[in-house]
């Protein structure tokens, strides 16, 4: 194939999608790499990559409609929210290249009773559950279970749909919060009620081609605002890669227990698989693992980690897998750890405070690299758009000297209000 000739679209504005599109515009094969709608970080193209570009468009049809002018290559979905809509079946219809599950297939996400109905029928270990509709038979069946308990919103919340409820006041509080005050609309009509597990969690990603499955990098994500574990779920705090509580063994066990049935199992209900699968982990100290929850694109803070230790060329992983073929290829990595420490807006995740100033960002160099989130440019000047704001990695032959390259390029940046955890990485340093 020549040189630089592809065009690229990912889809999206999040740090998953700069990592994605960072990652994507060092392959030789492409020209250019176009970010829909993109973000403060992508837009200002001098100073970061020359092949990466804006296009400030949201709409599933608008985006095919783009794709089909501009006539891109390959287009990459990196948020549940257009999956969920259909852009793949959108793209697909017109003959476009697209990665990324079917509406159908991405109901492993954007409904978590469907998935745990699936698991369930497919003898995939998961939590025991109920889902309820009715507010007073919520109420009583937690009355019924005890605490802690796992109260979370049948659909799409961005992160936010799960609330593990460690008293009984808790939870009927987050089942009137979701149900009866329609806090969450729609995502939230639905409740599924889950059983509490112990272990530690680890995130599982891989990509599927239908048939063929290519394990990427394992990864540990960080959801509590505090440190500690502490304070209310977030979209993540942080992540690194490798995680070391995925030993050779439970790799195995993940992809033969979890990873394979559900591809097949999606097979049997006449639905194919494409895109990245995410498995979100909670391994036992006793060697079980079970299922927490699917997603069915790249976890966020995850990718910019993983995306940051791939040394193949993500754009022939690609490839790949739009052809079918993932089984003729396998994934580089640098040996390194990588750890990403997340800097959220004030009040984030409640109500993220926008508009303030953000300063110091280093250059990318070897061993640290920052990718934006809700950023953007005012007047001038970058600002907070939005609550997970910047994503730091740093990379280093461990997890502790990737920690402390993160946090030391994190001691450079400021912005008003700017909060992050400063334990990012302590379950793999007790290991």
């Amino acid at each position: 194939m020549n040189e630089g000739i592809l065009k690229i679209l990912v889809i999206g504005s999040g740090g998953r999608e700069h990592a994605l599109a960072w990652k994507i515009s060092k392959s030789n094969k492409v020209k250019t790499v176009f970010l829909a709608p993109g973000n403060g970080g992508t837009a200002n193209s001098e100073k970061n990559f020359h092949s990466i570009v804006n296009t400030p468009i949201h709409d599933i049809h608008e985006l095919a409609d783009f794709a089909q002018k501009e006539q891109i290559d390959l287009t990459v979905v990196g948020p549940e929210k257009h999956l969920s809509e259909g852009v793949v079946d959108v793209f697909r219809a017109r003959g476009l290249k697209i990665f990324g599950p079917t509406q159908k297939a991405a109901q492993l996400e954007s409904s978590k009773d469907f998935a745990k109905a699936f698991m369930q029928r497919n003898g995939i270990p998961t939590a025991t559950y109920a889902t309820f509709t009715d507010v007073q038979l919520a109420h009583a069946y937690i009355d019924q279970q005890g605490a802690p308990i796992v109260i979370k919103a049948d659909g799409l919340a961005a992160g936010k749909g799960v609330v593990v409820a460690m008293t009984l006041t808790e939870a009927h509080a987050a089942v009137d919060m979701m149900l009866a005050d329609n806090q969450m609309g729609q995502a939230g009509a639905r409740v599924v009620i889950e059983e509490f597990l112990t272990g530690e969690e680890a995130s599982f990603i891989v990509m599927v081609d239908g048939q063929n499955i290519l394990p990427l990098a394992t990864s540990q994500d960080h959801k509590r605002l505090l440190d500690h574990d502490l304070g209310p779920n977030t979209g993540g705090m942080g992540a690194y890669s490798p995680a070391p509580i995925v030993t050779p063994e439970m790799h195995a066990k993940v992809l033969r227990e979890i990873i394979k049935p559900t591809i097949a199992g999606m097979a049997k209900d006449g639905i194919t698989y494409t895109g990245f699968l995410y498995a979100g982990l909670m391994i036992h100290p006793n060697g079980t693992v079970k299922t927490l929850e699917f997603n069915c694109r790249m976890g966020d803070p995850e990718t910019q980690p993983i995306m940051a230790r791939l040394k193949s060329d993500f754009v022939d992983l690609l490839q790949h897998a739009i052809d079918g073929t993932l089984d003729q290829i396998e994934a580089e990595w640098d040996p390194r750890a990588a750890l990403g420490v997340v800097l959220a807006a004030a009040d984030y995740p409640s109500t993220p405070r926008t508009g303030d100033v953000i300063t110091g960002i280093p250059l990318e160099d070897d061993h640290q690299v920052v990718f934006h989130a809700a950023s953007a440019y005012k007047d001038g000047n970058l600002v907070t758009s939005g609550g997970r704001v910047l994503c730091v990695v740093g990379l280093d032959r461990n997890i502790k000297g990737a920690q402390t390259r993160a946090y030391d390029a994190v001691q450079l940046i400021h912005f008003d209000g700017m909060q992050y955890r400063q334990d990012i990485g302590h379950h793999a340093l007790k290991k």
